[in-house]
C-alpha cells in the first residue's frame, strides 16, 4: 500500500490540537493499514521519528434516515508520538 494513500486525513478536534504541544498527532488512517504500515507512512512523508503509535477502530454510528436504518462509515484512527528532536508537523497551513 502506497505512504499517501495510508493517512487520509489530520482529525482536528478540541482534544487533538490540545496534544499537538505535546508532539502528538492524531490522523485518520486506512482501515486496512497496520501499525508498522502506519509508522512508516508517516516517517516518509512527514520526514519526522515516530517513538509511539496507538490506533484505535471506531465504530460507526447508528443513523436513521425515515424509516430506513443504517451506519455512518467506519474508521480508524492513529494517535502518532513524535520524539523530542523531529520537526513539528504542518497540521494548520500558515
Amino acid at each position: 500500500m502506497e505512504s499517501r494513500k495510508i493517512i487520509l486525513k489530520p482529525v482536528i478536534t478540541e482534544a487533538s490540537t490540545a496534544e499537538l504541544d505535546n508532539k502528538r498527532y492524531t490522523f485518520d488512517v486506512d482501515t486496512r493499514a497496520t501499525k508498522p504500515q502506519i509508522k512508516k507512512a508517516i516517517e516518509e512523508v512527514f520526514d519526522v521519528k515516530v517513538i509511539k503509535l496507538n490506533v484505535i477502530n471506531v465504530k460507526g454510528k447508528p443513523k436513521r434516515m425515515g424509516r430506513y436504518n443504517g451506519y455512518t462509515k467506519k474508521r480508524r484512527k492513529a494517535i502518532v508520538t513524535l520524539s523530542a528532536d523531529s520537526k513539528a508537523i504542518k497540521v494548520f497551513e500558515e
